[in-house]
């Protein structure tokens, strides 16, 4: 890792999870495109996710970040968006009133379009196929000519970030994101599950302290921060040359960034010390994530955070756990311990999604909502046990009223799967279970705020 950086130089580096274009020409000449467009995001926005990154390294903040498995071309509707920040919004305010303390929020969107597979191909009706790998490299449908590489994918994928970026800002920032509002961030098919009834309590409560704060004279409208929120996004850098393009210096600092999302992270398939990801991610002051899976020993994760974060800056690295249900408690300890004896400023997030899916009877690929309960359990536990800090949580979810994980408040069952199973990758939480998780998250929050205050009271006698 001692040689130079350049944005290019992770070319010269071996590379998994990477497609094969068979128009070389055509794909240089859409990166030379890439190249020449806007910034998606600025480098003081990442900073700014950096510093809020470095608060929960510290313990004073939590990280929430979801979003969709894989972003789709054909589902990129305001509609949609607004759904998503709908629900994303009611997860950080059960949070962020159960834990008392700041909620960063940072979506996988705006950028979430390739996705790593285990296979090169597959079977469809007998005919094997190149695998579908997200909409920004081919397309889900089931035919050779679908599946091939196609590099105007990528201007595509640009074009539908840069709108949806717009469109969040406009949310985050021109009142949509308002406290005052936030009974009607309920989504329609929510309001009658068995959630909506303590969310309704929460928005009570909150209301009722609006209406107190008013009566003090202070009002939203005079108050941004009770108006507006900071969010932002994220996605898996998966296919470097799109990321190359999008890779700027910064005017201010003379540092390197990615402009194609505020957070990037490396991938568990695509973390090998010596190849082409940590390469490229070495060299960008982003604030990044590295999932953690099975496989990795405590030693190689050492390496890989020297690699990564040499200088061991606070809100620089997220290691996102993703053990499943039955490997966190075996796992995760080790991991946590190291980071902890080496004094590393890591935030540690719970990937609960990635590590508990199965084939259901009928078929379709699922993750049961009680493995999902449980592995997010496990992650508080192991920091309860070791001293640490649980940082975040780490999910795929949606607006839309899917069913593709089983059980939640409505026990969705195998059967229900079809009912409206949307997904074209990985099974996704609709928003009652999304909600239904946060309580669970808030919960386990708030015994920790309730520890730390004892802690703090014996340590002051």
């Amino acid at each position: 890792m001692s040689e130079r950086w350049s944005p290019s130089s992770w070319r010269n580096k071996p590379i998994v999870q990477s497609p094969v274009y068979p128009d070389t020409a055509a794909l240089q000449a859409a990166e030379a495109q890439l190249a020449s467009f806007p910034p998606l995001v600025f480098a003081g926005e990442a900073r700014k996710l950096k510093k809020k990154l470095a608060q929960v390294a510290a313990g004073d903040a939590f990280l929430l970040q979801g979003g969709d498995c894989a972003e789709a071309f054909a589902e990129h509707s305001a509609d949609n968006i607004r759904d998503f920040f709908r629900v994303f919004l009611q997860m950080a305010v059960v949070l962020t009133y159960a834990a008392s303390s700041p909620v960063v929020k940072v979506g996988r969107i705006a950028g979430q379009f390739a996705k790593p597979r285990s296979a090169p191909t597959e079977t469809v009706d007998g005919v094997e196929l190149p695998i579908y790998r997200g909409d920004i490299i081919n397309g889900a449908d089931a035919t050779p000519e679908s599946r091939i590489p196609d590099p105007r994918r990528l201007l595509e994928a640009y074009r539908q970030s840069a709108a949806t970026l717009n469109l969040l800002r406009a949310f985050a920032n021109g009142g949509y994101a308002n406290l005052d509002f936030v009974h009607q961030w309920m989504l329609g098919f929510v309001k009658e599950s068995p959630q909506s009834g303590r969310y309704q309590e929460i928005a009570d409560r909150i209301a009722e302290a609006l209406d107190f704060m008013r009566a003090c004279g202070i009002d939203p409208e005079a108050n941004p921060e009770l108006r507006t929120t900071e969010f932002f996004t994220s996605h898996e850098a998966l296919l470097l040359g799109y990321e190359q393009a999008l890779t700027r210096v910064d005017s201010t600092t003379g540092d390197w960034y990615a402009t194609s999302g505020h957070m990037i992270w490396i991938g568990d398939r695509t973390r090998q010390l010596d190849h082409a990801h940590i390469e490229y991610f070495r060299g960008v002051k982003n604030p990044i994530g590295l999932k953690c899976g099975p496989s990795l020993k405590p030693d190689e994760l050492m390496r890989l955070i020297e690699a990564l974060d040499p200088d061991n800056e606070p809100g620089r690295l997220t290691l996102i756990a993703r053990f499943g249900a039955d490997k966190v408690g075996d796992h995760l300890p080790g991991l946590v311990r190291a980071t902890k004896t080496e004094g590393r400023n890591v935030v540690w997030s719970c990937d609960p999604m990635h590590g508990n899916t199965i084939k259901s009877a009928s078929g379709y690929k699922t993750r049961p909502f009680d493995r999902i309960l449980q592995e997010v359990r496990g992650f508080f536990d192991v920091h309860s046990a070791e001293g640490t800090h649980a940082g975040g949580i780490h999910v795929e979810m949606t607006g839309k009223n899917v069913t593709e994980c089983t059980g939640g408040a409505r026990a969705i069952s195998d059967a229900d799967l079809r009912d409206r199973y949307h997904t074209f990758c990985d099974p996704r939480l609709n928003a009652e279970q999304a909600i239904e998780l946060a309580f669970l998250v808030a919960e386990r929050l708030k015994k920790e705020r309730v520890a730390r205050g004892r802690r703090h009271v014996v340590a002051a006698e």
